[in-house]
């Protein structure tokens, strides 16, 4: 193999950046039951403000987007995107979770792994626990919306290049959100790969597609 001059000394991949929702676990494993207490707050909050077939959009669009860009994408009124946030904070998950049921590939992957997923603090970190992956991952981040300052994902890629000597060209980034960590993968050179989960629709923004950990792990080896 005819190596770059300029990559000499460093792996062709430092580093394996991973999504959490529906990339490694689907959004809904939670159960649907554990949103009931926060879209009834919305609803409630709403008031005739914005109609029921744009508040049952923003509902949907909660299994895959943050919270935060959903209330601003789908027009929520302060007192309804308030209502929505002072419920999700209080969320967690208390049941174990299996994820996709790959997630032992995790163990196949020789290279540094982390794991960067936005949302509520406590529920994000508890699906983490409840998935008992910890340990899979050099480190395991929560870019939390209801935390300041928030570095936002690529805020946190950068850190992590950054903080681990990697370089950026030499970063994989696997998800499944071409509006979150495709983007701020792209953002920063990284290599990305959209997961196709049940549902996901495929999008051109990702330099490869993988149907599952399998896939992705024969994929990298291949570039390797």
């Amino acid at each position: 193999m005819c190596i770059d001059p300029q990559r000499a000394g460093h792996s062709m991949i430092d580093a394996l950046i991973l999504d959490l929702d529906n990339c490694l676990a689907p959004a809904t494993e939670v159960n649907r039951e554990l949103y009931d207490e926060a879209l009834a707050a919305i609803r409630q909050a709403n008031d005739g403000s914005i109609s029921e077939a744009i508040l049952d959009a923003a509902f949907h669009a909660l299994w895959s987007t943050a919270y935060d860009v959903v209330a601003r994408e789908h027009g929520f009124t302060e007192a309804m995107a308030a209502a929505g946030w002072q419920a999700f904070c209080r969320f967690e998950v208390n049941h174990p979770m299996r994820g996709y049921g790959d997630l032992e590939r995790l163990a196949d992957f020789d290279m540094p792994l982390c794991l960067v997923t936005s949302g509520f603090r406590r529920l994000q970190a508890s699906k983490i626990r409840a998935l008992g992956i910890a340990a899979q991952f050099r480190e395991a981040v929560v870019d939390a919306i209801d935390e300041t300052p928030r570095l936002g994902k690529r805020g946190h890629f950068e850190r992590l290049i950054a903080t681990h000597g990697w370089r950026a060209e030499n970063i994989w980034i696997a998800g499944d959100s071409p509006h979150s960590e495709l983007a701020a993968g792209r953002a920063i050179g990284a290599v990305t790969v959209q997961t196709l989960r049940p549902g996901v629709l495929r999008s051109d923004i990702a330099d490869h597609h993988v149907q599952d950990l399998g896939e992705l792990l024969a994929l990298m080896q291949r570039h390797r």
